[in-house]
């Protein structure tokens, strides 16, 4: 069975910082993608970050860049992203993604920054994670 699941998302005040995981089960996890997506109380889904499958390339959302590392652990199924300086615009279900399509081609890259052109169709979905940033 696939399983991907979440985990580290807490209440945490703005300026603080958190860690999430995301295990994976039941597929080949070193062959494939990994995204984050989050989606903010009311709004719709948000990509924030990406890393290809060997963990070499990595691509983040303008407003997170600087402040936000993905990172994997391909020996460990495992996929983070680490998050500093949280901002309460931050609040959000997090989620983690896997699919066998290169990110590259639902990023743009333009006026210095990645732009996710995709729909948010995975092979495969994590249940979430939530982050509260406030005081």
């Amino acid at each position: 069975e696939v399983q991907l699941v979440e985990s580290g998302g807490d209440l945490v005040q703005p300026g603080g910082s958190l860690r999430l995981s995301c295990a994976a089960s039941g597929f080949t996890f070193s062959v494939y993608d990994m995204t984050w997506v989050r989606q903010r109380p009311g709004k719709e889904l948000e990509w924030v970050s990406s890393i290809n499958s060997g963990g070499g390339s990595t691509y983040y959302e303008d407003s997170v860049k600087g402040r936000f590392t993905i990172s994997r652990d391909n020996a460990k199924n495992t996929l983070y992203l680490q998050m500093n300086s949280l901002k309460p615009e931050d609040t959000a279900m997090y989620y983690c993604a896997a699919d066998q399509t290169p990110i590259t081609k639902t990023l743009r890259f333009y006026g210095g920054g990645y732009y996710y052109t995709g729909d948010y169709v995975f092979n495969h979905w994590g249940m979430g994670t939530h982050v509260v940033v406030s005081s």
